[in-house]
């Protein structure tokens, strides 16, 4: 015990040895939680219907490209490359902005994001390739390709590519 004068009064306390409690993690003090909003459920879910929302209107792009592409004499594979990569492009920039609300590295969230699609485009392309090839229609075998897309994505953009930079960006300050 430490004897400590305090105010003309003495005071006995326990002396810390501080050698023991280096692994011991400081206490913080946190607000109350019933101040705070609830994010994780609620802002996933919000994160979800904007992310739908947007890859709708990416939808678009991707077919309304691929039907110009179709009318080509390209093949399935690489009509369906170039529209992946146009939607692609159109639904980064909104979701980035929308949907995650980040303010992270472009470049390096891009290249996040490319690291995905040089997996999933060749394989997609391939194997709708062979669909193709075995008559499959062209307009099923993208359905069904981007309808694996957009789960992937979604996936991939909250985990990976924007994973620590959500709500970050001016859009997120402003609330």
């Amino acid at each position: 015990y430490i004897m400590k004068e305090e105010n003309g009064k003495v005071n006995q306390s326990k002396k810390v040895d501080r050698q023991k409690n280096v692994d011991q993690p400081k206490k913080v003090n946190q607000p109350n939680k019933v101040d705070q909003p609830k994010k994780g459920r609620n802002e996933t879910l919000r994160q979800s219907v904007m992310f739908t929302l947007l890859s709708l209107s990416a939808g678009l792009v991707e077919t309304g490209s691929f039907v110009v592409l179709d009318l080509t004499s390209l093949p399935y594979g690489w009509a369906h490359g170039i529209s992946v990569t146009l939607s692609v492009l159109w639904n980064f920039t909104l979701n980035r902005r929308y949907t995650f609300k980040s303010a992270n590295n472009v470049p390096i969230a891009m290249l996040k994001v490319a690291l995905f699609y040089v997996f999933f485009i060749p394989i997609t392309a391939y194997l709708g390739q062979m669909a193709s090839s075995a008559g499959i229609n062209d307009f099923v075998i993208k359905a069904v390709t981007m309808l694996l897309n957009f789960i992937g994505e979604f996936l991939w953009w909250k985990f990976v590519v924007f994973y620590g930079s959500e709500n970050t960006n001016s859009l997120a300050k402003k609330k």
